[in-house]
């Protein structure tokens, strides 16, 4: 029986025009890139539809193929809810084979609680109505959409013990939202771990970080700061950020030590010890 095809998205539509359109135009994917002025992985990101270009990549990917405005104008049909500097990140989430996160301060946005998300943007939006907070919650949660797919990526959460300690919304939210990873953990659905405040410095210190690996191209890391995010995909900068979750990972606790700290954290916060 032949298998049903899955429906595209409408970034993989204009990813397969683009594709189409370049070989049209007897162009490999290293000769648009040079045009483009970014690197051949960024286009073959495109072509795949894990990418959107940015309207000044689309412009001169319309110049380069001779398409008269065709990328641009149909980029504009494809705006996202999410930051832009977040947009990409989220789509690529959905298509990676392997997510490793680091998180410096607050639980990553794919495993947060609705109370959790909720206490977040409170904090963020001094003056929002109902509506828009329950609209920024509705937002964050459609990221665990990753969690539930049919092809469920291997997914590792690296913690720094801060993220345990500090209370956001409250002791029962913190205690919810700490009990959750801890039961994914156990059934097996993320791979745990944290890095105790006795290791001291290490090498992840300085902010957040998400390593993405991919079945049919080169991996991506995404770094985040306040009100900004990096995608990167060059080799060079992709494999220090490898590198450096890695020696992070060797200073952190085993799987089931994380494991243990992070459900007695939980019974701090639900208990009032703290």
């Amino acid at each position: 029986m032949e298998k049903e095809r899955k429906p595209r998205t409408p970034r993989e539509k204009y990813g397969e025009e683009l594709r189409i359109r370049r070989v049209a135009a007897k162009m490999t994917q290293e000769a648009l890139s040079e045009r483009v002025v970014c690197s051949p992985t960024l286009i073959s990101h495109f072509e795949a539809g894990r990418r959107l270009p940015k309207p000044d990549d689309a412009q001169r990917i319309d110049q380069a193929l001779g398409t008269d405005g065709f990328f641009v104008r149909w980029l504009e049909d494809l705006g996202s809810k999410f930051a832009d500097y977040f947009a990409e990140v989220v789509e690529l989430e959905q298509q990676a084979k392997a997510i490793r996160q680091f998180a410096l301060s607050v639980i990553p946005g794919m495993l947060q609680t609705d109370d959790y998300a909720r206490a977040l943007f409170r904090a963020c939006h001094p003056n929002y109505t109902a509506d828009e907070l329950d609209a920024f919650v509705v937002i964050r949660t459609k990221r665990r959409r990753v969690l539930d797919g049919p092809a469920q990526p291997e997914i590792w959460t690296l913690l720094d013990e801060a993220v345990l300690r500090r209370s956001v919304g409250g002791p029962q939210v913190m205690a919810e939202q700490l009990r959750k990873i801890a039961d994914m953990a156990e059934a097996g659905r993320l791979r745990l771990h944290v890095a105790p405040y006795d290791v001291g410095a290490h090498a992840l210190q300085q902010g957040m970080l998400t390593l993405m690996n991919f079945a049919d191209s080169a991996p991506v890391v995404y770094a985040e700061g306040f009100k900004t995010g990096h995608l990167m995909d060059d080799p060079a900068l992709v494999s220090a950020c490898q590198t450096a979750y890695a020696l992070a990972l060797s200073d952190a606790l085993s799987h089931q030590e994380s494991l243990a700290l992070v459900r007695a954290a939980a019974e701090e916060h639900a208990h009032g010890q703290r």
